[in-house]
């Protein structure tokens, strides 16, 4: 059963689900008993329920379990740029100096900065890909020793060592091949008529470079690494590279994107989590919405405050989406909701990723499909496609952010072991070293206090959140979080007005959201509270201070496109205040509001 439920006074949506979680860590080799955990953690149809971030159930318990041993067990160590390719169009010179600044960054030898000769376009010809790209890059590993050639026998890649396991694209090297309508493979016939076609992400044909030229065209090649527990398994002796692209709609974004990683490793990754589900539970399209309702999970069992929307329209305009780190929706064609306002809130470090079949049709277009446009608004590491895969042929997201988030690999890892094929539409961009959780919660937590550093509160919160799954007293994790060092954070005292809002303690609540309001920075954030906060004395008073928090909206967010819900919670009130003339004023500017965009009308 899928319900939305409305906070009093109907203000922004808060979500309720109890999606069926599905394991898909499908390793290929036996893993230590946080495997087992997280096996039986992803089998259990138990029912959850949260408000906004709360799950709750004996499968949480279990998640919460495997992040603990996972943590145990975790090696702190990151891969240096010795084991990176870059490759840079030597036709623009804006592509050069993305290649300088990421091996600059990462400490990439020069002997593996590669330079070709690529078209300019974002799409290639099969031709231009085969004679410009792939033999001269092959080559090129092959004479600087990054690729050891070697006979092992049938079904193995030609390659008998290899010291590097990740390939940067950077910005100007072609985003697609052209699908050959001439071309002739073995077994074609067998194919289904959408699968007979050799237009794919240039990512996804070069990640078999280790196999020589001899890796097939039309459809799809099953991935060896998909699923799987043993980093070291996705190496290109096995058959495939680890590829990437530092790119978007512009050379300065692409080098932005591991400035913004490095940044991210350095103070940790820390925020929200944002899921746009559709609440289908059978059909066709199912198992994309268990992707997504059971990344939720996932997230929330890493502690972090976690929404889930199950209605079938994305994330409006007026959702206050705030510190965003993770965000997985679907399914708009083009950008929608929160990531079309010149602002959005995400988090050095981010994560972004909308399923879409066209999503990265184009990388440079900051104002259609997804992936630009959320490279464009600050996003660090996403995927996309830029063709039709269909819905098999996508990336499962929540086999990605198991392997980022609980087995703490490199996105580079954690992007190929959740593509179920290669040779086909995915193009993966960020850079492919970063690692957000190489250390662990209280060594990040440590570190950041030692610097003075405020964001040690999101390790705070973090620590709430898992113990609340872990299924600890709620009375006792508030007090944690009221007396941490950090009390004063404006996310610790978020989440403690949150909390005294379940216990009914609206007094105390809205003291709390009020002082949140005096420490915040965060527009999205503030947002949030002023509707938590016209809620908290709506229901205990007085009315004026109800009246004062919605009335801070509509003077403050003048351009907010939620203000009709504004007027309707702040009417009331004012009526009840006996305010004739605001009640009056109030009622004319609602009735004047213009009709909500739409994505059709929106420009």
């Amino acid at each position: 059963m899928t319900t939305t439920t409305t906070l009093p006074n109907g203000s922004y949506p808060q979500v309720s689900s109890s999606p069926t979680m599905a394991c898909a860590f499908n390793g290929h080799e036996p893993f230590h008993f946080a495997f087992f955990i997280m096996n039986k953690a992803c089998s259990r149809p138990e029912p959850a329920s949260f408000r906004l971030s709360t799950l709750s159930g004996t499968g949480m318990w279990f998640l919460f379990m495997a992040f603990t041993l996972l943590d145990l067990n975790s090696a702190e160590v990151r891969e240096t740029g010795s084991t990176v390719a870059v490759v840079y169009n030597k036709q623009m010179a804006e592509s050069k100096a993305v290649a300088d600044h990421y091996a600059k960054a990462r400490a990439v030898p020069a002997s593996q900065v590669i330079g070709l000769d690529l078209p300019t376009t974002e799409t290639m010809t099969r031709k231009d890909f085969i004679e410009q790209l792939e033999q001269p890059l092959h080559k090129a590993f092959l004479d600087g020793k990054m690729f050891v050639a070697g006979d092992r026998g049938p079904g193995r890649p030609p390659l008998s060592q290899a010291s590097i396991r990740y390939l940067a694209l950077c910005f100007g090297v072609p985003l697609k091949v052209e699908n050959d309508p001439d071309l002739k493979e073995p077994g074609m016939e067998k194919m289904p008529d959408g699968m007979r076609r050799s237009g794919c992400a240039v990512d996804a044909q070069l990640a078999l470079l280790p196999w020589a030229g001899k890796a097939p065209w039309l459809g799809i090649v099953p991935n060896p690494g998909y699923g799987v527990t043993n980093d070291m398994f996705l190496h290109p002796t096995n058959g495939f590279l680890l590829v990437s692209r530092l790119d978007g709609p512009t050379a300065a974004i692409a080098k932005g994107l591991v400035d913004k990683a490095i940044e991210a490793e350095t103070n940790g990754l820390w925020g929200r989590a944002y899921f746009d589900a559709r609440g289908i539970t059978n059909g066709p399209y199912a198992q994309g919405d268990s992707w997504i309702s059971r990344s939720a999970f996932l997230a929330q069992a890493a502690g972090l405050e976690t929404v889930l929307d199950e209605q079938e329209a994305v994330f409006g305009l007026d959702y206050p989406m705030s510190h965003i780190a993770f965000y997985a929706g679907w399914y708009s064609q083009d950008v929608w909701g929160p990531f079309i306002l010149p602002k959005v809130e995400f988090m050095p470090g981010a994560f972004g990723y909308h399923l879409h079949s066209f999503s990265a049709q184009s990388l440079r277009d900051p104002s259609t499909r997804w992936v630009a446009p959320l490279l464009a608004k600050g996003v660090t590491i996403t995927m996309g496609c830029v063709d039709e895969p269909f819905l098999a042929g996508t990336p499962d997201v929540h086999a990605f952010l198991g392997r980022l988030i609980a087995f703490r690999t490199s996105f580079g890892e954690a992007a190929y072991a959740c593509q179920e094929f290669l040779s086909w539409q995915t193009t993966v961009v960020g850079d492919p070293l970063y690692t957000p959780f190489w250390r662990q919660t209280a060594e990040a937590e440590q570190d950041l206090m030692a610097r003075t550093n405020s964001l040690a509160a999101w390790a705070n919160l973090m620590e709430a959140n898992q113990n609340i799954v872990r299924g600890a007293d709620k009375n006792r994790a508030l007090r944690f979080l009221q007396q941490s060092a950090n009390r004063h954070h404006p996310v610790i005292l978020e989440k403690s007005g949150d909390m005294l809002m379940e216990q009914k303690r609206y007094n105390l609540a809205a003291e709390t959201y009020e002082d949140v309001l005096k420490r915040s920075d965060s527009p999205m954030q503030r947002l949030r509270v002023l509707f938590s906060l016209g809620e908290a004395r709506s229901l205990y008073g007085p009315d004026q201070k109800a009246f004062e928090a919605y009335q801070s909206i509509l003077r403050d967010y003048p351009d907010y496109h939620g203000r009709k819900k504004v007027y309707e919670n702040i009417i009331p009130i004012a009526r009840r205040l006996g305010k004739r003339d605001d009640e009056q004023r109030l009622t004319r500017e609602l009735n004047a509001l213009p009709p909500q965009p739409t994505p059709a009308t929106f420009k």
